[in-house]
């Protein structure tokens, strides 16, 4: 699709008029118009208003021309995968696991390896095939080339120990010490428990990350721990198999 053609069906979805759309983006409903004639095409900044409004990349807006992949990871992007800077905009750079809320998830190589691989591994593809894989790929991606001039590394890292230590003070009966914390959509983590009045209540927001892990309980049995945590709170809860019958353990405002 062409520009002029997206901007038209993402303003008729929207159920917007040419003259709503101007106002929102402070813009004349002549310039809405042009666009979407064909006559013209945003400039640069209100491409990124247009891609705010509408929770679009500026990619999708330009008729996607580019196959864009996560400079960390490798991931093939789309608009629900590609990451946000804190203010909302996209980043086109990353996938939401690899970079969330202005912050770099992975600052290891190794650390993103063994995350990728329990999620590449099947039948058909060995878990040292996907090893082997991401260990070609992932020197070449722009991240890892300029990772040692990145800011934030030092601090993010000292952050991650600080929330390992913190949760292993909780002293948890039957959950491992902590050893590592890896990035986590909340959408993927985000279960549902059940109160004592009966009510149901998830505690995280599906579009935000979270550094997190799972844990095989100590004593055995078929319920494993979860955690996840932020600059804000410690949960953990233990549950069984994909996240069924789930339990709050402790959730602890930092």
């Amino acid at each position: 699709m062409e520009t002029k053609d997206v901007i038209f069906e993402l303003r008729t979805k929207k159920g917007l008029s040419q003259d709503e759309l101007a106002e929102k983006l402070y813009v004349t409903r002549q310039a809405v118009s042009r666009w979407e004639n064909g006559e013209t095409v945003p400039n640069t900044e209100t491409l990124k208003l247009l891609s705010k409004f509408f929770d679009v990349s500026i990619n999708t807006l330009l008729g996607s021309p580019r196959k864009l992949i996560c400079q960390c990871c490798g991931m093939p992007l789309d608009d629900s995968t590609t990451s946000k800077e804190s203010d909302g905009f996209f980043n086109e750079e990353y996938c939401k696991w690899c970079y969330a809320d202005g912050e770099y998830m992975y600052h290891n190589m190794d650390d993103l390896i063994e995350v990728c691989v329990k999620n590449m591994s099947s039948e058909t593809f060995t878990s040292e095939q996907a090893r082997t894989y991401m260990k070609e790929m992932l020197p070449k991606l722009n991240y890892w080339k300029q990772y040692k001039n990145l800011d934030g590394a030092e601090k993010f890292e000292e952050f991650k120990r600080k929330l390992i230590d913190e949760i292993n003070a909780l002293n948890v009966e039957g959950m491992p010490k902590v050893e590592k914390l890896n990035a986590l959509v909340g959408g993927y983590i985000n279960l549902k428990y059940l109160l004592p009045n009966g009510m149901s209540v998830k505690f995280l927001d599906d579009n935000a990350t979270y550094l997190g892990n799972q844990l095989e309980c100590e004593f055995g049995g078929n319920r494993c721990f979860g955690i996840a945590a932020n600059m804000d709170f410690i949960l953990v809860c233990t549950y069984e198999e994909n996240g069924e019958n789930p339990e709050l353990v402790v959730y602890k405002k930092r």
